[in-house]
């Protein structure tokens, strides 16, 4: 039996309060918190005489140190464990990349055979989930003690969630998916109308509900153990109703290296796919040639901006790069928009919403038995993107959980379940279906022959507009896919630092300095050895990301099964208005027995009855809010002084 939360439950506390008792929330944890971080390297600084940045003494000084920061800003067992996978992992793929994707293949072949019903049937599971939390009483919770407030405002905080969130893919995949399911579905007859509406159904299967109801799983664990309950921010945090204090041991350290290594190479993997669209579009732009060295050089390039946005800090920099690529991204939707099919545009929406919500239950746990054509693609396609869903969900969900402190559970997952997938459904039909409306007249379009890569901007130059307009929203697109990248790269080495430095929310810039070279380095360094070896290394680790899924799928799981362990123990505290006694008004007169005009005492008026104060105003903490402190009512003495704290009435009622 797990121990009991150690949350707050008697008392409130504030986030402040929360922070500096990060470490003493159970005596096992060993986990100081921020301000114990502070002051014991302060600490360190003056009794030694030693700075981290100047040491001028002996070699025993330094290592002392080094020793005494990795202690005091990571988690050692985490920090170094993920290292040695990740440069194994790269010099493997360095040194023979062939036998890499051998057993990335065999692995994942395993997996598909295996435990393609697991992937299926979990995030299926996940959706019906964040949906009925966000339906029931436990909406009201907040990620934070009751009287917090979120930390930045709703535009800027769905810009972050939504750039963070899918970014790169959606402009790398929103003409070629849907181009692809037309030409070769699963089932039917490809080309056709019916297998372009079955196409978009397809790409909003996997870019709506689904992912981003993985991502809330583990994000809105990972925000309510470590803001309402003040464990730390670390994805083992949110077993601690299962495990208790062993997410201080291997178990703990076994869940947090899995999530490090599925950000690690899930970004590698996304920079690579960053950098060739990029290199794509300066090839269709100005005939430079798409090389494997042209795209390392696009990806440290680009890796440089992420670095300059990571000294900048979150709100200086990731906040402004996500609202300015919304913009620019939401610029060039506008243009394909109105200079592309309008009208059908506008029909094609509806419909595809329309068909997506009636197949969606069907579709969700469809594995297509007997139909071996049918269960290739979806292997191909579905476990894949499930899989790679899964995979990211650390790295998104930790980021959700960093972004979203003060926010109840109905907003977190309202604003990250339906708005990002309302975007999606918006940019994925005007995309795709103006590519599909394109290779409806004229099967022998240039898109039913470009790659993935290339073929926005395929479907950019085939627009009825000037060429110079085309080479602009062309320009635009390199931009947008430039400015996911940096942002991914960006919130990437957040959450890597976050994971390995024991769950500190606020880490070192230097720190995420490293982490954001290290995934610009990793994605380059696997782009030269596939070309070198003749063999595509970026597809191997795309291969191992979707393998490191069923791991984290086995966790999201038990994720799902703790938090609602924990929100059981929630208590909801409902204040009734106080009776006036029948006595008082026969002796004090029928004033003190009439409910007071709220327009002439103004809102909160209250009810005098002897001692008695009762709160009428609905929009009180005790009326509409989750109370887990102790309520207590304010009474007045006789000679108009306000009096001590004391106990809810005796009326007041449990609602749990």
């Amino acid at each position: 039996m797990a121990d009991e939360l150690p949350g707050e439950t008697k008392s409130q506390v504030s986030a402040k309060q929360l922070a500096d008792r990060e470490g003493s929330v159970c005596g096992a944890c060993r986990m100081p918190s921020a301000t114990d971080r502070v002051t014991s390297l302060g600490s360190a600084r003056r009794n030694t005489g030693i700075s981290l940045v100047e040491i001028d003494t002996g070699q025993a000084q330094e290592d002392l140190v080094i020793s005494r920061y990795l202690r005091e800003h990571t988690s050692p067992p985490v920090f170094v464990s993920s290292a040695v996978l990740a440069v194994g992992f790269v010099l493997w793929g360095v040194i023979s990349p062939g036998s890499l994707g051998t057993a990335a293949t065999a692995v994942n072949s395993v997996i598909t055979t295996n435990f393609e019903w697991l992937y299926i049937f979990s995030a299926s599971v996940f959706v019906v989930f964040v949906i009925v939390l966000m339906c029931s009483r436990y909406g009201r919770v907040r990620l934070g003690p009751s009287d917090s407030t979120p930390e930045y405002r709703t535009i800027s905080w769905f810009a972050m969630l939504f750039t963070a969130g899918m970014g790169i893919g959606l402009v790398f995949y929103a003409v070629s998916e849907p181009v692809t399911h037309f030409l070769e579905p699963p089932v039917g007859e490809g080309g056709t109308p019916q297998a372009a509406e079955n196409a978009m159904l397809y790409t909003f299967y996997h870019w709506g509900l689904h992912p981003w109801a993985i991502y809330i799983v583990l994000g809105l664990s990972l925000g309510y153990f470590a803001f309402r309950k003040g464990l730390p921010l670390r994805p083992a945090a949110a077993l601690y109703p299962l495990i208790g204090n062993r997410i201080n041991s291997w178990p703990g350290y076994l869940v947090d290296v899995l999530a490090v290594f599925g950000t690690l190479f899930g970004l590698a993997t996304s920079l690579g796919i960053g950098g060739q669209q990029v290199g794509a579009g300066l090839e269709a732009l100005f005939g430079i040639e798409n090389t494997t060295g042209l795209q390392v050089l696009l990806i440290l390039a680009i890796t440089a901006v992420a670095v300059v946005s990571v000294m900048l800090g979150i709100d200086k920099g990731i906040r402004n790069l996500s609202l300015l690529n919304l913009w620019l991204a939401f610029a060039l939707m506008l243009f394909v928009f109105f200079f592309g099919p309008t009208r059908d545009l506008l029909n094609a929406t509806a419909a595809n919403v329309g068909t997506y919500l009636q197949q969606l239950p069907g579709l969700s746990f469809e594995t297509f038995p007997g139909n071996e054509d049918a269960q290739t693609w979806q292997n191909s396609w579905t476990l894949f993107y499930w899989g790679w869903w899964i995979s990211w969900s650390p790295f998104v969900g930790m980021f959700l959980a960093r972004i979203s402190y003060g926010r109840t559970i109905r907003q977190f997952i309202g604003g990250a379940l339906f708005a990002p997938v309302g975007a999606s459904m918006v940019w994925l039909t005007i995309f795709g279906d103006s590519a599909l409306e394109s290779l409806l007249a004229d099967p022998a379009h240039p898109l039913a022959t470009a790659d993935a890569e290339t073929s926005i901007f395929v479907l950019i130059d085939g627009l009825p507009v000037p060429q110079f307009l085309a080479v602009l929203a062309s320009v635009l697109a390199i931009v947008v896919v430039v400015l996911f990248f940096a942002t991914s790269s960006d919130s990437g080495s957040l959450v890597v630092d976050i994971l390995t430095n024991g769950g500190d929310p606020h880490p070192k810039w230097q720190q995420r300095l490293f982490w954001a070279v290290l995934e610009g380095v990793i994605a380059a360094v696997l782009l030269g050895a596939g070309a070198a070896s003749g063999e595509d290394a970026l597809s191997a680790l795309q291969t191992a990301s979707i393998v490191a899924g069923l791991p984290l799928c086995i966790v999201l799981i038990l994720m799902a099964i703790g938090l609602s362990r924990a929100l059981r123990s929630e208590r909801f505290v409902v204040a009734l208005p106080a009776e006036p006694s029948p006595l008082v008004s026969m002796r004090s007169g029928p004033r003190h027995a009439s409910v007071p005009d709220t327009a002439e005492h103004g809102a909160g008026a209250t009810t005098e009855s002897g001692n008695a104060q009762a709160v009428h105003d609905p929009d009180h903490p005790l009326m509409s809010e989750t109370e887990v402190a102790e309520v207590s009512a304010w009474r007045p003495d006789t000679d108009g002084h306000e009096g001590s704290s004391t106990q809810l009435p005796e009326r007041a009622r449990d609602d749990s």
